[in-house]
């Protein structure tokens, strides 16, 4: 499974960008969404991921299809994407099962996005230790690549939704030196890239620029 997972993602990385964005090619690749147990809101943000697929199409060339996927952590479809979101307010669980296919994922060339739409915290970090036993978030520096790709995000992680005051925070999990989960807090990209709250502009465009780079960094590692 990780042979097969690795394959398609060096073929999804070498097939993600098109010279001709204006051409009309089929699409190769897709995000996706996890949906997950626990009773947390897993679906939320309905449009984030069709929202973020057009902008970097249309910033990074990249040939998304705007129309995302569904997924289980424990499922083998899991890993036909480079890329999956995980977003929502409340619990999140991982089986045994799901907790091993997750990080088999992972381990294989695939990407975590967690987004913290102001609830996830406290759940997510021990579902997120379900995976990975030995590792612990950490804050992504400033100089960190994912801030510095297409867009310049010179102090961090962008703070896109006010809630309660707190800077926005950005934190990854690296695995064996690479970046295999980043985690947006106290910012909720997801709540720019759908445009829930009617955010301002300037800050539904930064936080689609933020999507952009997580998505370039993921295919330039």
């Amino acid at each position: 499974m990780l042979r097969i997972l690795i394959f398609l993602f060096c073929f999804f990385a070498g097939t993600a960008f098109t010279s001709n964005p204006g051409a009309s090619t089929p699409p190769t690749l897709q995000l996706a969404l996890l949906k997950y147990s626990g009773g947390g809101d897993w679906y939320n943000d309905v449009n984030s991921l069709k929202n973020l697929s057009r902008f970097c199409n249309q910033n990074l060339r990249t040939n998304f299809n705007l129309e995302y996927a569904t997924v289980e952590p424990g499922s083998a479809e899991i890993f036909n994407y480079p890329i999956v979101y995980a977003t929502g307010h409340g619990n999140m669980l991982f089986s045994d099962l799901e907790a091993r296919n997750l990080r088999a994922y992972l381990e294989g060339g695939g990407f975590l996005i967690l987004n913290d739409d102001y609830g996830l915290d406290p759940f997510v970090r021990p579902s997120m230790k379900r995976v990975f036993p030995e590792l612990d978030f950490v804050e992504l520096p400033f100089s960190h690549p994912v801030y510095h790709q297409k867009f310049e995000f010179r102090n961090g992680m962008p703070k896109i939704h006010e809630h309660d005051g707190k800077p926005a925070q950005g934190f990854g999990l690296i695995w064996q030196g690479r970046l295999v989960c980043i985690y947006n807090f106290e910012t909720d990209l997801g709540d720019g890239w759908d445009d829930v709250h009617n955010d301002p502009i300037d800050l539904r465009t930064k936080a689609l620029q933020m999507g952009a780079n997580i998505v370039q960094y993921v295919f330039g590692q």
